[in-house]
C-alpha cells in the first residue's frame, strides 16, 4: 500500500481554500489551504504562525520564519492570492470576535491550535477526492508542482525546488513530486 500523500491540482486546492474563505466556520482552513500551496511549508512551520507573523503584508510582502524540522531561515515573498486570504480571514474573524494579533492563526472551533492530525483529518473531508491519499503533505507538494509546470518542467525548476525544500538532490526532488512515477508509468504506456 502507498502512504505518500498524493499532490492536489493547485487550481483545484485554490479554488477550495477561497470558497472556504466565505464559511465563517471554516474560513482557517480556507486560509491554510490558500496559504499552504502558495508557501510550500510543511504543516509544523504553517500551524505555529500567529496573526502577528503576517500583519505587515503591506509593507513587508514576505513572511520570516525558521524551519521547525531544518532549523533554517526562510524567506516566503507573499503573492496576491496569500494576501487576498489573509485580509478576508482577518475580516471575518474580526466580525466573529476572534481576533487577536498575538494569537495563533490556525485556530479550531473550540479554541485550541490545530494539530497535524487534526489538519490532516479537515483536509481528507474537506476535498473528498477517494482515489488520492490527501494529507497537509499534499498541498507542499501541489506547490512543487506548480513551481515545476510554471517554469515549464525544466531541471532548473528540479534545482529551485530541490533549495526550498531542502532536499540532497535532484532524485528525491523528482521521486517527492511524484516525477519518477509518472516516467516509469509513461515508459509502459508508450509500448
Amino acid at each position: 500500500m502507498n502512504n505518500t500523500s498524493d499532490y492536489i491540482e493547485y487550481d483545484v486546492a485554490l479554488k477550495k481554500g477561497i470558497s472556504l474563505l466565505k464559511d465563517p466556520r471554516k474560513c482557517v482552513v480556507g486560509f491554510y489551504i490558500t496559504l499552504s500551496i502558495n508557501a510550500g511549508l510543511r504543516a509544523s512551520d504553517l500551524l505555529k504562525l500567529k496573526f502577528s507573523d503576517l500583519n505587515d503584508l503591506k509593507e513587508n510582502d514576505c513572511l520570516l520564519i525558521e524551519e521547525k524540522k531544518t532549523k533554517k531561515k526562510r524567506r516566503i515573498t507573499i503573492n496576491k492570492h496569500v494576501e487576498y486570504s489573509y485580509l478576508t480571514l482577518v475580516s471575518e474573524l474580526k466580525k466573529q470576535n476572534k481576533y487577536k494579533e498575538d494569537d495563533y492563526i490556525f485556530k479550531s472551533q473550540k479554541n485550541t491550535i490545530y494539530s497535524t492530525v487534526s489538519i490532516n483529518r479537515l483536509l481528507k473531508e474537506v476535498f473528498k477526492i477517494k482515489k488520492l491519499n490527501i494529507s497537509s503533505h499534499s498541498l507542499r507538494k501541489s506547490f512543487g508542482r506548480k513551481i515545476y509546470d510554471n517554469n515549464n518542467q525544466t531541471e532548473h525548476s528540479l534545482v529551485l525546488l530541490s533549495d526550498i525544500f531542502g532536499h540532497s538532490n535532484l532524485s528525491i526532488t523528482r521521486r517527492y513530486l511524484g516525477l519518477r512515477e509518472e516516467e516509469i508509468e509513461n515508459v509502459y504506456l508508450s509500448l
